[in-house]
Formats: C-alpha cells, sequence, structure tokens
C-alpha cells in the first residue's frame, strides 16, 4: 500500500521496504523527516537517530507525531506511516508544483531513457539530489563533526576542504612525526634536575615536572612557528584575499 508513495517521493528500492522490520520502520521515518519533512532543525532531530533505546525513540516519534497534528499514535503503525507519505507527498508537490504539471508522458519517456544510460565515468552518474546522497552527506558531516547546513552540497563542500586538510601529504608527515616524537620514552634517570628536591621521591617528581614543562613550550613554539608562517601568507599579497580591505600596488 506505500509502494506508490514511495515511488512519487523517490524512495529508492520501494520494493523492498519491510513495515514489519523495526529497523526499516524507523529509518523510513527519519527518512521523511530529513528528505522531506524537515519539520524538526537538523540538531532537533536527535531523538529519531537514537535507533539504540527503543522506548526514547517511541517517546521522540510521539512527539513528533504531536507536532504535525498526526491523527494515529505509535500504535497504530501503518496508518501512522500512511498519513506521513502522504503528508511528506503533499509538501513535495506543494514545493514543485510547477515541476509536476509540466511533466508530459513524452518528457517522462526521454527523462526515462537518460537515466538508463550508462557512463564508463561512474562519477557522472551520481545524481547530487538523491536522497540517499544527502543522506550520506549528513551522517559523513555529522562524523566529521561539521556545523549542520540547510544545503547539503554546502556541507559536501565543507566536507572535501576537511578532508583536503586533514589528510594531505604535509598533514600526515605531520601526524607521522608527531606520534614518533610521543613515543620517544626519556629515562628519568639519566634526565638532570640541576638541584636537588631533599630526597629522591620529590626529585623525581620534580624531573617528571620539569620534562612536562619542556613539553609544553615545546608545543608552544610549534603553534607560534605555525602562527607567523600563517600571517605571513596573508602578508605577502594582499592581492589574494579581498576581504583585507587593502589594494595592492
Amino acid at each position: 500500500m506505500f509502494k506508490r508513495k514511495l515511488q512519487a517521493l523517490d524512495f529508492p528500492d520501494p520494493s523492498m521496504f519491510d513495515i514489519q522490520d523495526d529497523g526499516q520502520f524507523r529509518s523510513m521515518v527519519l527518512w521523511l523527516e530529513d528528505q522531506k519533512i524537515r519539520h524538526y532543525k537538523i540538531e532537533d532531530r536527535a531523538g529519531l537517530r537514537n535507533f539504540d533505546s527503543s522506548n526514547q525513540w517511541t517517546s521522540a516519534l510521539q512527539e513528533y507525531l504531536t507536532g504535525l497534528h498526526c491523527p494515529y499514535s505509535t500504535e497504530n503503525r501503518r496508518s501512522m506511516l500512511d498519513w506521513l507519505l502522504g503528508y511528506a507527498v503533499r509538501l513535495e508537490y506543494g514545493d514543485n508544483a510547477e515541476k509536476y504539471s509540466s511533466v508530459t508522458p513524452e518528457k517522462f519517456l526521454e527523462r526515462q531513457s537518460q537515466n538508463t544510460r550508462q557512463s564508463s565515468n561512474p562519477l557522472e552518474n551520481l545524481d547530487f539530489n538523491d536522497p540517499q546522497f544527502k543522506a550520506g552527506v549528513t551522517s559523513l558531516s555529522m562524523m566529521l563533526k561539521i556545523p549542520p547546513h540547510e544545503n547539503h552540497l554546502e556541507m559536501l563542500k565543507a566536507i572535501c576542504l576537511l578532508v583536503c586538510e586533514k589528510f594531505s601529504p604535509d598533514a600526515i608527515a605531520a601526524i607521522s612525526q608527531a606520534s614518533k616524537s610521543e613515543d620517544e620514552l626519556i629515562p628519568l634517570d639519566q634526565t638532570a634536575l640541576g638541584f636537588e628536591a631533599g630526597d629522591m621521591i620529590m626529585t623525581e617528581v620534580a624531573k617528571i615536572l620539569r620534562l612536562l614543562h619542556i613539553r609544553d613550550l615545546r608545543d608552544l613554539q610549534t603553534k607560534i612557528n605555525a602562527a607567523i608562517v600563517a600571517v605571513q601568507a596573508i602578508t605577502a599579497n594582499p592581492k589574494t584575499d579581498s576581504r583585507l580591505g587593502k589594494v595592492g600596488r
């Protein structure tokens, strides 16, 4: 009974959906909210993403249905989901009324023919507006702790910039070097304190504190060097950044 509405919403593989499967049911509700209904802000959907706790998820779903003024409760799963699907279809049509009213049978067949053509480059076949693609970008941004944005393409740009910055050859080499430095052990018995603290235990503690202080100074120096390099890169050529409010000579 859900297949036609799922097809209208461009849900992937509608025939494979099983409402009796709790995991698929919860994923369907979250997909509808993420991609079609958008009643909550992204950060307020945490309760619907909490699949691990059945009681908390059911409570979050009931609160969600109340906010939508859904006439069905969580106990009537089939009627409730059918209502959500119908609500999502109405929203989808309202947002794209001109698009759907202009689709003729000829255009539909032409679009289907274009979709069946395959390219040797898989990137050319990507649909950046596909619901699964949008959901994947949202999940990846949450994993990378990137602030949410209403435009998933802007989030994708942020992901690309973060990956390029954190996983560039220079960044990986710096992390590897830092890991090697952290693994180096300095024996306390070969460390000179420069003075006596009174007894052996206090002397060992003083050595440890001194080594920690030296490490903090090294970290501070590294950050200072990075700041100097960043400032030099900015001031070297003011033309490269119009936000500096300077005009190059």
